[in-house]
């Protein structure tokens, strides 16, 4: 602290160094933590094979267009959520996440699992930050008891919308529901872990990255306990 030398005061020192006790560690799911596609997974786990053929013939174009690469992953993803989940009971879907959710952890990724684990051996703080759903993603983080920052849908009087109510949270939008939930610099490190352009809005807030498909080395914890 600085000391008035007048009157003796103690004055806080607005420009001391913040002390940081804590890493953050971000991961994507989907191709990253989950070596599956769990959106699409989830709506083959949860509804009949009747429904889904249904109501694609409906967005067929569109699906088309996606595997095409002229139709963006985001805007396919709000499309195919409204298709096939408009009008759904929420209760009966949310009971079929939560059993969805046990099942993802037979596709969790080993050697990324592993990284989180030791990201949770030193304390840090950990989040899955997802452009998937909330309705199996919330007990996934459950069990791995991490934080959650996803796309969340709409259920109005029990029963869903077809909307999300929040914006898909990829590319841009994952950097920014980050920033709005944490205070970044308070951690003495930021990991974030990824497998698409989708994450690089989010990679742009971290010190060390990992990219799948393209990095052969994940990258070293540091120890902030030692750092600190």
């Amino acid at each position: 602290k600085l000391v008035c030398h007048t009157c003796k005061w103690k004055i806080p020192n607005m420009y001391a160094k913040s002390e940081k006790y804590q890493n953050l560690a971000l991961f994507d799911f989907d191709g990253t933590l989950c070596k599956k596609d769990s959106f699409t997974g989830f709506i083959f786990y949860a509804l009949s094979k009747r429904h889904i053929v249904k109501q694609g013939i409906k967005i067929l174009p569109w699906i088309q267009a996606y595997y095409l690469n002229i139709y963006p992953a985001a805007a396919m993803r709000v499309k195919l959520f409204k298709a096939m989940f408009t009008d759904a009971n929420s209760s009966e879907i949310i009971d079929l996440a939560e059993e969805y959710a046990t099942h993802l952890f037979t596709q969790l990724d080993p050697i990324l699992y592993q990284q989180l684990l030791k990201h949770k051996k030193l304390g840090d703080k950990i989040v899955i930050v997802s452009a998937s759903i909330d309705l199996y993603l919330k007990q996934v983080c459950i069990l791995l008891d991490v934080d959650l920052i996803c796309t969340e849908t709409e259920i109005i009087n029990q029963t869903f919308t077809g909307h999300y109510s929040t914006p898909d949270c990829s590319c841009e939008q994952k950097r920014s529901r980050i920033l709005e939930k944490y205070n970044t610099n308070q951690y003495n490190r930021i990991y974030a872990y990824g497998n698409s352009v989708e994450d690089l809005d989010m990679f742009s807030l971290a010190n060390f990255t990992y990219m799948v498909g393209e990095d052969q080395k994940l990258p070293h914890i540091d120890d902030h306990k030692q750092s600190a």
